[in-house]
């Protein structure tokens, strides 16, 4: 749906460019009856104009087809999909926000199907969790920091003997625990180690989502600004050229690299969107903000 959304702004991007192109056009064959520039630069002009209006179709054939994945996903014949464009720009997923909590990730089925294993093999699931994760929060910040805890795990030694036999408190003879541990197999060992690498996968995935949120944050503000200057670039361009200050080749060179610029604004929004999507999926779905 968000891809859908993209495509709808790049082919109103589109369509700008061609009413731009075709300007440019009419400006270029009124300045080569006059002898003012070449009949190269005219073709150039046209050349350009033709590639816009052939990228135009080819986005509406995308459009098309992207309707119809989602008709497809709901199980009807194809039909238009009822959106607003305008809402891309303005659309926002639940933000994340610091103070998250950490045990948001039991919601992931990896997660599920590692307790699951651990109490097949008579571990203490709840145990495990308070051991693996006991009142950490996700900041926002990057790596392990990112969970307010000096280390995720420590050695098997320290938690398998405290995960073992259902036991729900903490411990003092460390021998009885050692003798029990070993005693219980390495069938539940192994359930305590699978989840112990679910787990801090699931941790590394989240992590991972964050940064990519603020780095992409980051690039479109900065793609934002970048768009704004080659939109000035191309109405300064179009004035040198008409007083022929600037050649055609660079006011060819300046609209295309204001249209790709914004293609990839677009694309970077998009991106943004997934990545809010992908983090709802880290962490397993069923949460909201604040």
């Amino acid at each position: 749906y968000f891809e859908l959304l993209a495509l709808d702004r790049q082919l109103e991007i589109v369509l700008q460019n061609i009413d731009v192109q075709s300007q440019a056009l009419k400006i270029v064959t009124l300045q080569k009856k006059g002898a003012r520039v070449t009949e190269l630069a005219l073709r150039r002009f046209e050349a350009q104009l033709l590639k816009t209006k052939s990228l135009e179709y080819e986005i509406r054939q995308k459009i098309v087809e992207g309707e119809n994945k989602l008709n497809f996903l709901v199980g009807r014949f194809p039909q238009p999909i009822d959106r607003n464009p305008a809402s891309f720009q303005s659309l926002e997923l639940y933000p994340i926000s610091t103070g998250m909590p950490a045990e948001l990730i039991t919601n992931r089925p990896d997660i599920r199907q590692a307790e699951i294993k651990m109490a097949a093999a008579e571990v203490d699931v709840e145990v495990a969790r308070a051991y693996f994760y006991p009142s950490l929060t996700i900041s926002g910040s990057f790596g392990y920091s990112a969970y307010k805890a000096a280390r995720l795990f420590e050695a098997p030694e320290s938690f398998v003997y405290s995960l073992i036999g259902s036991i729900a408190f903490p411990f003092i003879n460390r021998a009885d625990i050692e003798a029990n541990y070993l005693a219980n197999g390495a069938k539940q060992a192994q359930a305590v180690k699978e989840y112990e690498k679910t787990v801090l996968e699931a941790f590394m995935e989240v992590t991972n989502q964050i940064s990519n949120i603020k780095n992409l944050r980051a690039s479109y503000s900065l793609k934002e600004q970048q768009v704004e200057q080659l939109k000035a670039s191309v109405k300064i361009s179009n004035l040198l050229f008409k007083s022929a200050r600037a050649d055609y080749m660079e006011v060819l060179l300046t609209q295309r690299e204001a249209l790709e610029s914004r293609f990839e604004l677009v694309e970077t929004r998009v991106q943004q969107l997934k990545a809010g999507v992908n983090m709802y999926r880290s962490l397993g779905g069923g949460w909201s903000s604040p």
